[in-house]
């Protein structure tokens, strides 16, 4: 059971407006949107602050932010407008109104006037709303309304029986109905819950498939008596699995910032978190895409469109997955190695730039092919490349522990610093390979082993025990910034 071939494919992803975008979201409405790019459908945004105590300003913006960096492109929406709207709920109450009245005028519905000290007595006797007003006779119902006395509109949920549905996931659930209680439609302020307002815009908008996590599974079969109570055809549904913490033990927390993991990985939770870091929308969506589905063939790189072509969620498994983040790590470098040297240049910029550098353009350039195959985040450009474009006064020459090699003490590294300087004078030609053969014959000269030798020489250009390969750096460098670098090393010894 995939897409109905009675209707386009329309999937919605329907966020409460209350902070940053949280990755357990976004992995929901990547699947929806998958779902609906394989079919040819539309992927729709609403916004559902119905809640309007929870909603924080700025959010609606944050998290059409989010999808815009990841590069999941939204067919109707607040920004984006559209033949349903307004996408955002607060702005179509009185829709929600209108169809929880007609309920109660059918009968399947009512006024519930208990007060707040009512429903804390039911609370403390630990049976929950004892459903009190479900037959109140219309006259004392009209004669409580007209005294003012507010009420809320209840669902009115068969009291015996079962409710099945059929789950995309997890096929054909069934539920007790005496489990279940007269839940709230619409509250005394004349905001709906969650509970009818979803299903009055799913219907409206014309929503052909729901995709949700499966903590509201527990709620399918009242939203299953809705659908038939309003006389609406159902969508089919999907309960997608949730995200497990690293350790596989407890829900990834909505509300929790980055945060470490038990072996000391950072572990970031908010979309804003994952372009901090330095990660790419490719490689997390990518990573997103294998929690809970797998691409087949073994393969665990692929693109955007590739998983558009296969993906079906009644390939998802239903059970919830941990968040592997280690390897997210591991897929971030396999796109920063494989992309294109213009394009990863014009990303690190930036990074390099918001940590103090005077950016050469050419420079980074070449620097980008000998340093792609190390990264892991763009963020690493910083630790492993940044002595690049270091000012001329800024270049420190290292400390002598990281300047010193095994077994080799201050007299043995000035002799190998001092017989560079003249090699490096004498080379007609500083390509990295010509460096590599006369350097390697040097060490040989001078009874040093090579490692020795390319070891002084990285530390003394670089500053640094890990660098791009010690010759193509200072191919990059040049001569005259080489030699520098090597007289800094060497008058540092003095």
């Amino acid at each position: 059971m995939t897409a109905d071939d009675r209707q386009p494919v329309r999937i919605r992803y329907a966020p409460s407006p209350t902070g940053p975008q949280h990755i357990g979201g976004i992995r929901s409405a990547l699947f929806g949107w998958l779902f609906a790019r394989r079919h040819g459908g539309q992927f729709i945004l609403r916004i559902e602050d119905t809640d309007q105590k929870r909603s924080v300003p700025g959010s609606i913006e944050m998290i059409q932010d989010a999808f815009d960096w990841l590069g999941m492109d939204i067919d109707e929406g607040p920004r984006q407008g559209g033949p349903y709207g307004p996408y955002i709920q607060s702005q179509r109450l009185e829709l929600y109104q209108t169809w929880a009245h007609w309920l109660v005028e059918k009968g399947q519905a009512y006024k519930c006037f208990a007060t707040a000290e009512e429903l804390a007595q039911m609370r403390e006797a630990g049976s929950g709303y004892d459903r009190r007003y479900r037959d109140l006779d219309p006259a004392t119902a009209k004669r409580l309304e007209s005294q003012g006395q507010d009420y809320v509109i209840r669902f009115k949920m068969p009291l015996t029986g079962k409710t099945s549905g059929y789950d995309m996931i997890r096929g054909e659930v069934t539920f007790d109905n005496e489990q279940l209680q007269d839940t709230v439609l619409l509250k005394s302020d004349g905001f709906p819950t969650y509970h009818l307002a979803h299903i009055v815009d799913d219907h409206h908008m014309k929503i052909s498939h729901i995709t949700r996590a499966v903590e509201w599974l527990p709620s399918f079969p009242l939203h299953l008596k809705i659908w038939e109570a309003l006389g609406w055809e159902k969508p089919h549904f999907a309960h997608l699995p949730v995200l497990l913490n690293p350790n596989g033990k407890g829900k990834l927390s909505k509300r929790k910032e980055r945060f470490a993991a038990a072996d000391g990985t950072s572990v970031p939770v908010l979309v804003h978190e994952f372009i901090d870091a330095g990660y790419l929308p490719a490689a997390v969506l990518n990573f997103l895409t294998n929690i809970g589905w797998n691409f087949g063939d073994d393969r665990e790189v692929f693109s955007l469109s590739e998983a558009i072509e296969r993906f079906d969620l009644t390939d998802v498994n239903p059970a919830n997955s941990a968040y592997p983040i280690a390897k997210l790590h591991w897929l971030n470098g396999q796109y920063i190695q494989s992309a294109d040297v213009d394009h990863l240049a014009g990303l690190l910029k930036p990074v390099l730039q918001s940590a103090g550098y005077e950016v050469d353009d050419a420079r980074l350039r070449r620097v980008v092919p000998i340093l792609q195959v190390r990264l892991k985040t763009l963020n690493d450009v910083i630790a492993m490349a940044g002595f690049f474009f270091d000012e001329w006064d800024c270049f420190a020459a290292p400390p002598t522990e990281i300047l010193f090699q095994k077994k080799m003490d201050g007299r043995a590294t000035k002799q190998v610093l001092e017989a560079s300087i003249p090699l490096i004078e004498s080379l007609a030609d500083f390509g990295h390979e010509r460096q590599y053969a006369a350097f390697k014959d040097l060490a040989k000269k001078i009874g040093y082993k090579n490692g020795q030798v390319f070891g002084t020489l990285r530390a003394a250009v670089t500053g640094q025990r890990v660098s791009p390969p010690t010759f193509e750096t200072m191919e990059i460098l040049g001569k005259a910034e080489s030699i520098r670098r090597i007289k800094l090393a060497c008058d540092s010894l003095e």
